[in-house]
């Protein structure tokens, strides 16, 4: 019987047809997670206005719908390992496709925090799974780029969204952008028919013909077979256990602890930019239309860190890359605060996204790789979870630092604090004991 090993069959494997198919699915699902994530700090000014809330409710709002996110990274992401990362992305997308829907019909502040929590739900859920499915099926070689790439579909989805404020908002209303929410629950019988299951999910029930059959597609000279060995008994012993323990088992605990730092540091600037830069640059004199755009450029700025920074991967590994952009947003947040030349301003936010988004999407795969396959999606999801205090935290804390009545572009020099501490914390990451794919000579063996 030939033992078949996956992971290496896909880490050799060129990109083609298949992983084109997994690479779009992905793109479109983070793209509207990332269009409903940007929705709130996009309609903030007026929405304001609507239910009559003051600065700290507003950023009280917000950091409630990041609870939502927080836990859903932990329940909805740490279920994609037990039931299937396709079944745990569907479910994503109907949760936070139709709660946004009916939270642009809420009739008041009490109701609409209630349905965003709800869409929240999804919105955390899907970033673990998504990623954890994008890095498994990728070939090695590019695989810090595609998924980069891929990646880029949330900043994508914040620039539609920020587009579509700027010239609808006003005359359409806030509750506008809420309805187009409801767009991935048409989609969702096409991604089911189409979009393929985890083959770590395949491999624990031992499903050999699906595995065979999706082998086939990433490798079509491999001639796979549903009677093929694909580790089952390997794969198995490795799944035994409480999956989260594991997370610092193996040497693994001050590189987690770094990796929860990081993230909680990077969530809490991009949050913290999502919520409030439309508000901070209108209350230094920009007008609706323009306050919007530097959220555009935000995202701009989070397409480009992650496309650099995925080729930078390539040339000198992930963490001189994540530390040397940890580095650069820090004296980006410096510099935001003191200037008032407004192209510089432009420059400097999108540069501001390249080290906060841009990073963040740099630090999703790296973390993913770091650990085994058979905990690839809890370590990221709990990851993320614990890294989603900073998310929640982010609203409120700005907020009270808008509230102090300083001008409101010192506010960001708030942001150089996280951003020193994740550079700190990828100082600390032990690479050593990480489970990278390795790419041997041959992807499979005959055994007696």
């Amino acid at each position: 019987m030939r033992v078949v090993q996956t992971a290496q069959v896909i880490a050799e494997s060129k990109f083609n047809k298949f992983h084109l198919l997994v690479f779009l699915w992905c793109f479109y699902a983070i793209a509207f997670d990332g269009f409903d994530i940007a929705l709130f700090g996009i309609g903030l000014p007026l929405m304001m206005e609507d239910y009559k809330l003051t600065v700290v409710e507003a950023g009280a709002i917000g950091s409630y719908t990041l609870v939502g996110m927080m836990l859903g990274s932990f329940i909805l992401g740490s279920l994609s390992d037990v039931i299937g990362r396709k079944r745990i992305l569907a479910i994503c997308m109907a949760l936070f496709s139709i709660f946004s829907l009916l939270a642009g019909l809420a009739p008041n502040s009490l109701v609409f925090t209630i349905m965003r929590f709800v869409a929240a739900l999804g919105m955390g859920g899907l970033m673990p799974a998504v990623i954890s499915i994008m890095t498994e099926y990728s070939p090695k070689k590019n695989r810090a780029l595609i998924v980069a790439t891929m990646y880029c579909g949330y900043s994508i989805g914040s620039i539609l969204a920020s587009l579509i404020g700027m010239y609808v908002m006003e005359s359409l209303g806030w509750r506008f952008l809420y309805y187009l929410g409801i767009i991935p629950i048409f989609t969702l019988p096409f991604f089911l028919k189409k979009f393929p299951e985890s083959l770590s999910y395949y491999i624990l029930r031992k499903q050999g013909d699906k595995i065979a059959n999706i082998l086939n597609k990433v490798d079509p000279k491999g001639n796979y077979q549903a009677t093929d060995d694909y580790e089952y008994d390997t794969v198995k012993e490795q799944a035994k256990g409480f999956l989260a323990k594991k997370l610092v088992s193996d040497n693994r605990f001050v590189s987690t602890l770094a990796f929860w730092t990081a993230v909680f540091s990077c969530l809490l600037m991009i949050y913290g930019l999502n919520t409030w830069l439309p508000k901070i640059m209108r209350e230094s004199g920009f007008g609706i239309s323009s306050s919007l755009s530097f959220i555009l450029v935000l995202g701009v700025g989070q397409i480009g860190g992650s496309l650099l920074g995925g080729l930078l991967v390539e040339k000198i590994g992930h963490r001189k890359v994540l530390l040397l952009m940890y580095g650069l947003g820090t004296c980006c947040f410096v510099l935001l605060s003191i200037t008032s030349n407004t192209l510089l301003l432009y420059l400097l936010v999108a540069i501001g996204g390249a080290c906060t988004g841009g990073t963040q999407n740099l630090v999703n795969p790296y973390i993913s790789e770091f650990y085994p396959r058979e905990i690839r999606t809890t370590g990221l999801s709990v990851t993320v979870g614990i890294g989603r205090i900073g998310a929640i935290l982010a609203p409120i804390l700005i907020g009270l630092v808008l509230a102090t009545n300083i001008a409101p572009q010192q506010a960001f020099i708030a942001f150089a604090i996280p951003s020193i501490l994740g550079g700190i914390a990828f100082l600390l990451v032990q690479e050593k004991y990480g489970s990278f794919d390795r790419v041997g000579k041959a992807p499979q063996r005959e055994a007696a």
